[in-house]
């Protein structure tokens, strides 16, 4: 819904972009009662989140210029420019609060780990199990305190495990 944006003349859609990357930022928003001429409020909210998707979704993804624009047809090339010129500004800074948004969500870190792997050869139920176990001691960091975490799993588990780990580390370095 950024065609919305079609209803401010030029000169104020940058500065609404502007105002909107400094919420993203956590600074001050844009405030309704200085446009609530322009939309209703339903349209109004739509445009603020429309704003703040695409300008997270292009950073996070990092978007060339010509996909920004490519994604903004609707909004008219004017305002299409506008958009392209407060993303090229301020991505850095758009890069920088989606970081600290994410890692605010813990504060824990991995301080050091230790591995071992053990060969189960039976059980109470099995005389011949041979199942290869993986044993994890993970030593996580929450501000101050040192915790340990130690769990063991099988192949299957360790795989999902490798998979969601690779995963998340994808997400990371396209962060960066």
């Amino acid at each position: 819904m950024v065609s919305l944006l079609s209803g401010l003349p030029v000169s104020e859609g940058l500065t609404l972009c502007h105002r909107v990357v400094d919420g993203l930022c956590g600074r001050q928003p844009p405030q309704r009662g200085h446009y609530s001429a322009s939309w209703s409020s339903e349209e109004w909210l739509e445009l603020l989140r429309s704003l703040a998707a695409l300008f997270c979704h292009a950073v996070g993804t990092n978007s060339s210029d010509e996909e920004v624009l490519a994604g903004l047809v609707d909004a008219g090339s004017s305002h299409a420019e506008s958009v392209r010129t407060v993303l090229t500004a301020r991505r850095q800074e758009i890069r920088d609060a989606l970081l600290d948004r994410s890692n605010s969500i813990s504060s824990a870190a991995l301080q050091d780990f230790d591995w071992q792997l053990k060969l189960a050869v039976s059980s109470d139920k099995s005389s011949s199990l041979h199942t290869p176990l993986l044993s994890l001691s993970l030593d996580v960091r929450d501000n101050t305190a040192l915790q340990s975490v130690t769990m063991e799993m099988n192949r299957e588990e360790l795989n999902t495990l490798i998979s969601s780990l690779e995963a998340a580390n994808k997400v990371v370095m396209q962060l960066k």
